[in-house]
């Protein structure tokens, strides 16, 4: 901007508009003009916002910093600033001298008034300027601060991974979505996101390095979280389930594909290296679909989730098995063999026992003291990370840190809570790792390579269902359960990606070999819903077990029942849980005859010993039913969790005996529609009768009179039309009744020194001197309504009634016969 001569007053030179656009000139020889390029910018600015400018013949020089003076006294400015190339208008400022901040560009205009006459404009700039080495400290042109990216034309500022997830996070939440409707569980959609994603797929993730980084981070979660779930503590409980059930499947397993890969030519390193691979399942698809299908509680569940259980603490041991096997063991295994590798496992683990026992609670409790729950989810992912990372510089895999940190956590007090605050981290990890897991999966595998991917396929599906069911039958398990047992652990586990592909990075497994395990890997969790839902309806499996099972010597389910042959009139009980246990309890109680089948061999073997009638045997089977003599019997209930095989009962039933009434026990009200329409006689819902019964205790606590809850719960049940069993209030406390809340009962022991002791509530004028009320009157063991003119004898018990003050002056009254302090006002009667 130029200056103003003496004597004028609002000149501005007249600048062309498309010089204030361009750039100051660059070099030694325009660094003296740089300070005039930077005014006549800032001129040609000024004029842009509508500000008139007189041309002039030579602009005045500026006058230098040093020499600046501003006038005393009340004067106005207007500052315009240039940011980033732009001309803004500034705050007004007054009576005071304009800001000196760093990184601007300032140009002032100052009005001054004094004595008549106006100073010239004094031009002030302020800005950073870029120096040269040799430029002797002179400013050679403006720094521009800020200017956007895009129109600088450079490269955009990112976060590195950012798109990647953005990609994963969207598709993983639609491929769930539309893969939900049919029936396709969680785990599943999300691998179909990362095969559309993956390099494989629609390549908008290429870079591997990428996809196997974000793996292992949600391979450490996951870890972490499963030695979170699994204490030692829990571990001793379910031992039989675990040690025996998941033992017999993981080796037979794995002794079966080293066989046969060793018949085939393979190496016995690489033999084993196939068998450990193929001997694990999916936790989480399995796990999901019983929990859908309510066969946790099921024989059959329970052997799969032991089985489970026994293969997750397995993944441990073949992490540290897979370096051995490649030959590249580390420094502390190499030397020694293998004792000295599973010596520094040991010793690890023990470490992080006795970590967990002595020095985590006290950081942890110190943590807790703060109330944050930021800090607090901090130290959690501290625990998880640092254990991972130490168990790296020891030589061993992160997975095995991660799991150990939490069993360190699971040990501690704060088990529990920092399972909670961990779930959503591992939730959104876990779903990371089976996207990238996705990622890797190849398609064209399949078209180059189909016999391979389908001998795997077939391996994993139909050879790991017939060596689980056989373990099953080796537990002693009817041949049926063993068949659904093995049909539900047949597919490739998430950890067995995990395996793969630390195989493959130890040269245990080729890249086209590995590829088709994957391929098949990720067929058979897609297939496992339809298998599992498939077999209940498949007997052929189970009719190839039952020459197995009489081999084997064990009892089958449809063996027919040695006692009660003539029976008739009784009630076939299906189940032997704890509600039928109750039932058969009152029927013997009463005299009445009944049978029960019970597919837990365990529960019939106690009861057995105890002389009570209830016997093995599958109530879906034809020849069990006809055993039960069910033609004969006056009613079926049928007591089990699993709502498939509830159907599937129902269905025999009807077969053999349509006219047999069926009582039905459901869990949800859906369920017992469905089982209405397969020709249920009547069903009693949990949810729905635990709801009436909710509703009845809520509304009695809150004071509801007890005619208006049963009128409610009369109504709730034609609305329904689910249950017919009559209305039960329960009995209120004084406490739990709002209006009588305060309202206390105290006895009264009448002895012979008492002042009440021969005389009668009317006598002694109880209720008007002290507000209290005698309820009852407890003589020799019996206790009876107190009257007003009955007379206290010794060794009475007195129920009195009223607040607290009301009860002590009654009190006083009956001993002495006196008040000891003023009795309150007598309520109303």
């Amino acid at each position: 901007m130029s200056g103003v001569a003496p004597g004028t007053r609002g000149r501005r030179a007249r600048t062309p508009v498309g010089d204030s656009a361009r750039p100051p000139a660059r070099g030694p020889g325009a660094r003296a003009g740089g300070r005039g390029a930077a005014l006549a910018i800032a001129s040609s600015q000024e004029s842009r916002v509508g500000r008139s400018a007189v041309a002039r013949p030579r602009p005045r020089p500026p006058v230098p910093r040093r020499t600046r003076h501003w006038p005393a006294g009340l004067h106005r400015q207007r500052s315009l600033r240039i940011r980033g190339g732009g001309l803004l208008p500034g705050r007004a400022h007054r009576g005071r001298h304009p800001s000196r901040r760093r990184g601007a560009v300032s140009v002032q205009r100052h009005h001054l008034r004094s004595g008549g006459r106006s100073s010239p404009l004094q031009p002030r700039r302020r800005a950073q300027f870029s120096r040269r080495p040799g430029d002797g400290g002179r400013a050679r042109s403006p720094v521009q601060l800020w200017r956007p990216a895009a129109l600088a034309g450079g490269p955009p500022m990112s976060i590195p991974y950012l798109g990647e997830l953005v990609l994963i996070a969207l598709s993983g939440v639609i491929c769930t979505v539309v893969l939900s409707r049919l029936r396709v569980p969680v785990v599943a959609g999300l691998l179909a996101a990362g095969m559309l994603l993956g390099p494989n797929g629609l390549a908008l993730v290429k870079s591997e390095q990428r996809i196997e980084t974000l793996a292992e981070v949600g391979v450490v979660l996951l870890l972490f979280s499963v030695g979170l779930e699994f204490s030692l503590r829990r571990l001793r409980h379910i031992v039989r389930q675990v040690v025996l059930g998941g033992l017999l499947q993981v080796g037979l397993t794995v002794g079966a594909v080293t066989g046969l890969s060793v018949l085939m030519g393979e190496t016995a390193e690489r033999s084993l290296f196939y068998g450990l691979a193929f001997a694990l399942s999916s936790t989480a698809i399995v796990l999901q679909e019983l929990s859908a299908r309510g066969e946790i509680d099921a024989p059959h569940g329970r052997l799969v989730v032991g089985t489970l259980i026994f293969q997750d603490l397995c993944v441990i041991p073949i992490v540290l098995l897979l370096p051995l096997l490649a030959g590249k063991a580390p420094a502390s295994a190499s030397s020694g063999g293998w004792w000295q590798a599973l010596l520094v496992a040991s010793a690890l683990i023990a470490g992080a026992i006795l970590l967990g026992r002595w020095l985590l609670p006290r950081v942890l409790a110190r943590v807790d003291r703060l109330r944050s729950r930021e800090i607090f989810v901090l130290a959690v992912l501290g625990v998880c990370l640092g254990t991972a990372w130490m168990t790296s510089l020891l030589g061993l895999s992160l997975a095995l840190g991660a799991f150990l940190g939490g069993m360190v956590l699971s040990e501690s007090d704060f088990g529990h809570r920092a399972l909670s605050d961990v779930l959503p981290l591992r939730a959104a990890f876990t779903s990371l790792f089976f996207i990238s897991m996705g990622m890797l999966f190849d398609a064209r595998v399949a078209i180059q390579q189909p016999a391979l991917v389908g001998v795997l396929l077939l391996g994993l599906i139909a050879g790991k269902a017939a060596v689980a069911a056989l373990a099953g039958l080796t537990l002693r398990l009817p041949a049926r359960v063993a068949w659904l047992a093995g049909a539900s652990l047949a597919q490739f586990s998430e950890f067995g990606f995990v395996v793969v592909a630390a195989g493959s990075r130890l040269g245990l497994i080729e890249t086209p070999q590995t590829r088709a395990l994957w391929c098949a890997g990720v067929l058979s969790m897609f297939l496992t819903p339809l298998v599992m839902r498939l077999a209940p309806h498949v007997t052929a499996g189970e009719r190839l077990l039952r020459p197995l099972e009489r081999l084997l010597g064990v009892r089958g389910m449809d063996e027919p029942v040695p006692e009660h042959s003539t029976l008739s009139g009784h009630v076939v009980v299906v189940g032997y849980g704890p509600g039928g246990q109750m039932l058969c309890q009152a029927l013997s109680e009463l005299g009445l005859p009944y049978l029960v089948l019970e597919l837990n061999a365990e529960t019939v073997r106690r009861a057995r010993e105890l002389g009570l009638p209830v016997y093995y045997g599958d109530a879906t089977s034809p020849e069990a039913l006809e055993s039960a003599q069910v033609r004969r019997a006056r009613l079926l209930t049928l007591l089990i969790n699993d709502p498939a095989g509830a159907r599937r009962v129902v269905d025999a039933v009807r077969r053999v005996a349509p006219e047999l009434p069926i009582l039905v026990r459901s869990r949800y009200l859906a369920e017992a529609s469905s089982l209405r329409r397969l020709g249920v006689s009547d069903a009693v819902v949990e949810e729905l009768e635990s709801g009436m019964e909710m509703t009845a205790r809520v509304l009695r606590r809150m004071g509801v009179a007890r005619n208006l809850i049963v009128e409610r719960i009369r109504e709730a049940r034609r609305a329904t039309q689910e249950s017919e069993r009559p209305v039960v209030v329960p009995r209120p406390a004084l406490g739990e009744l709002g209006e009588l809340a305060d309202l206390k009962v105290e006895t009264f022991l009448v002895r012979a020194s008492a002042h009440a002791c021969g005389r009668s509530p009317q006598e002694l004028d109880l209720r008007s001197r002290s507000g209290a009320l005698v309820l009852a009157v407890r003589r020799r063991g019996q206790v009876a309504q107190s009257a007003p003119e009955q007379r206290f004898e010794e060794g009475d018990v007195l129920f009195l009634l009223g607040e607290g003050p009301a009860v002590r002056t009654a009190i006083d009254i009956l001993e002495h016969g006196e008040v000891s302090q003023p009795p309150p006002a007598a309520p109303p009667a």
